[in-house]
């Protein structure tokens, strides 16, 4: 009876059976414990698995369902080794260790359970396999996922990611024995904006990636290391391309940013690299058509048109441009304005990206963390599982993948958790490492000042009584756009109000195409230059247009949310006459006699440490801690809160496929959109 009981508290306890179980022995237990892993000794942490043993010891154990960020299934039996006296082969991935244990993983025992499944390296040289060959029918799970289900092995690795990081239940097992299939049950669309992981996870290629299948063979690409650069999160990719043309993107492992995942937008938009590119300057005749011309032409008109100006040039940077074009520009159209680095701390995801894991409470206003970041969302959901985390949200109720408490979208609550007359302050007071995190979205508001001002003096109070202290950092921004922190290091100055307010007589765009500003807002006579890499809005437009370089044909410089810079490297060259952004400008200046100090990529790369010197510091994260200044300031901020409620950008996941000048050229993700629209569509008449 008494082993009935502690095995119903194992199973319904949880994590915390576990955690008070270890809290008993933590102070009696002894640091390390001495194993032999084939006579070899090893010292591990009690706890430590034997999978994980060996592979300390430098022995590999064969696996297919194991995977070090999910939890253990123990399913596929490839890893059963020999434990010395123990009558049946063990699963290395589930047991742990015990003190003075040999462990065998070449013995006769463990060779003759390996091939009692079938493996090239470990299985058996003969079948004894008589029956009939199992054959399943294929899944079609959308655009992305191609899948090949006669070999799937049923692992479920990929039915635990699904449940345990991307947070949706679409995929799971029906029936048993020879008839089991992993599938959606009823055909769906695998409705994550994480699903490409899967294709990672597969160890027998039944999931594979369905843009890329049948393109090409592993010997004949080549691999670039770079950064994403589809949101702010600034996620390590492999850029893997063939004869100038950029075949499929994958992850790479960054354990402080994205671990080694990937969202679909950043792992599947890069065909839209090769469609609708600029790859000619043009200038606009006097029929009112774009035509192209040689480059010299193209900088002559944009040259005598900012001479003639006499400094009524606006300039306006887009979510894809890089630091060194940011700092370029910059130098070029406002040469003495200043910088805006004093108060970085006001602009930044203070706590950091893996952060978030040490909170135990975060508040999101106006953000939709899941399509507007979907891997810092993966943090927080694994904060949430793993870490009792709470999550609450001050504006639109979205489905985050995990529980989230709707406080209302009323922006009026805000002022209420300030004065703690709202009923969730008590709780927000309470919390040891609170974490707020804002969505740029609500800065845009016309009483966004006022909002603002509020959120920082609710965070610096918050701070003043958290556990953390001063080295806690509750207020967070949550960005959208890879260009948009290192513009606020340079000096930019976010919105258009003022252009819109008062038109220049030159506006530069700065692959400008998100509808910021367009031609009806500005006079005829306003010569408009657009300078990019897609002819997308910003194109339609200009008058003159410069063709630049996309992410993964410069080695450039991009600051992600959290104030970590980091580079792209350049894996193609760019089509036809494009050029890179900042050697663009640096030619331009010179036709307009203000010659730009710069001839190199070491030279402007020194501009950008002059001006801020954390842009150069590639990978770490530079700390600002301003908040007390920023706070002191927020308090003579004064003025009017809206009665419109707060909303974000981006509610469904079919917003999050088309964000940028690359993914609106994208046919993969005109696909996503229009599956999840059938999805919609079908679930609707049902």
């Amino acid at each position: 009876m008494l082993r009935i009981g502690a095995s119903r508290l194992l199973q319904h306890g949880g994590r915390h059976a576990a955690v008070v179980s270890a809290a008993r022995t933590q102070s009696s237990a002894p640091d390390k414990i001495e194993v032999f892993i084939d006579d070899m000794p090893v010292m591990v942490p009690p706890g430590t698995t034997v999978l994980q043993a060996a592979a300390q010891a430098g022995v590999e154990i064969p696996r297919f369902c194991y995977h070090e960020r999910l939890s253990v299934a123990g399913n596929c039996r490839m890893c059963l080794v020999e434990v010395e006296k123990s009558v049946k082969p063990v699963a290395a991935c589930a047991m742990p260790v015990m003190k003075g244990w040999r462990i065998k993983t070449d013995s006769e025992m463990t060779r003759k359970a390996r091939e009692g499944d079938q493996s090239m390296a470990f299985g058996s040289d003969r079948s004894r396999f008589l029956e009939n060959k199992r054959a399943v029918e294929d899944k079609n799970i959308g655009p992305l996922v191609k899948t090949i289900m006669t070999r799937c092995i049923h692992c479920t690795r990929c039915v635990r990611f699904a449940t345990e990081i991307a947070g949706v239940e679409d995929l799971g097992t029906t029936g048993r024995g020879t008839n089991m299939e992993i599938g959606t049950y009823v055909e769906k669309m695998l409705l994550s904006e994480l699903s490409g992981n899967v294709i990672d996870l597969c160890p027998v290629g039944a999931l594979t990636s369905k843009p890329y299948a049948f393109t090409a063979r592993p010997w004949e690409i080549r691999r670039t290391d770079s950064v994403d650069v589809m949101d702010a999160v600034g996620s390590n990719i492999v850029v893997n391309h063939r004869t100038g043309e950029v075949l499929r993107i994958l992850p790479q492992v960054n354990e402080d940013i994205n671990e080694e995942w990937l969202s679909d937008k950043s792992r599947f938009a890069y065909d839209g690299l090769k469609r609708q590119r600029l790859v000619y300057p043009m200038v606009k005749d006097s029929d009112g058509e774009l035509r192209p011309c040689e480059w010299e032409d193209a900088l002559i008109v944009a040259a005598k048109a900012l001479k003639a100006a006499d400094g009524s040039v606006a300039a306006i940077a887009g979510g894809l441009a890089d630091a060194e074009a940011l700092v370029a520009l910059k130098d070029l159209v406002f040469p003495d304005a200043g910088t805006g680095t004093d108060l970085r701390s006001s602009y930044l995801l203070n706590t950091k990206i893996v952060g978030v894991e040490e909170a135990d409470m975060i508040v999101f206003v106006g953000a939709n963390p899941r399509f507007e970041a979907p891997l810092f969302n993966t943090r927080v959901r694994k904060a949430w599982t793993y870490n009792e985390l709470h999550a609450a949200m001050i504006g639109p109720d979205v489905n985050l993948t995990y529980d989230c408490e709707h406080l209302g979208d009323d922006a009026s609550i805000i002022g209420k958790l300030l004065d703690g007359s709202h009923p969730f302050s008590q709780r927000l007071t309470a919390a040891k490492r609170p974490m707020i995190v804002v969505g740029t979205s609500l800065l845009a508001r016309p009483d966004g000042d006022v909002l603002y001002a509020q959120l920082l003096q609710l965070s610096q109070k918050l701070r003043s009584s958290c556990e953390g202290g001063s080295e806690w950092r509750v207020f967070n921004i949550l960005h959208r756009v890879a260009s948009q922190v290192a513009a606020l290091d340079l000096g930019y100055t976010p919105g258009v109000a003022d252009i819109r307010n008062n038109p220049p007589k030159v506006l530069y765009l700065m692959g400008a195409d998100e509808g910021a500003i367009t031609r009806e807002d500005l006079p005829k006579d306003t010569l408009v230059i657009y300078q990019g890499h897609h002819g997308d809005q910003g194109a339609e437009m200009a008058d003159v247009v410069l063709p630049g370089a996309a992410y993964t044909e410069k080695t450039a410089t991009y600051v992600n949310m959290e104030g970590r810079a980091q580079q792209t490297q350049a894996a193609l060259v760019p089509p036809g006459m494009a050029r890179e952004d900042w050697k663009i400008i640096r030619a331009l200046s010179e036709i307009v006699d203000t010659r730009l100090p710069y001839d190199k990529l070491n030279d402007i790369r020194n501009r950008l440490a002059e001006v801020s010197p954390n842009l150069t510091r590639y990978g770490d994260v530079e700390e600002a801690n301003y908040f007390a200044q920023a706070t002191a300031l927020a308090e003579m901020v004064s003025g009017k809160k809206g009665a419109a409620p707060i909303d974000v950008p981006q509610k469904k996941l079919e917003d999050f496929y088309m964000t940028n000048s690359i993914t609106r050229a994208s046919p993969t993700m005109a696909k996503c959109i229009a599956a999840v629209k059938k999805e919609a569509a079908n679930k609707y008449i049902e």
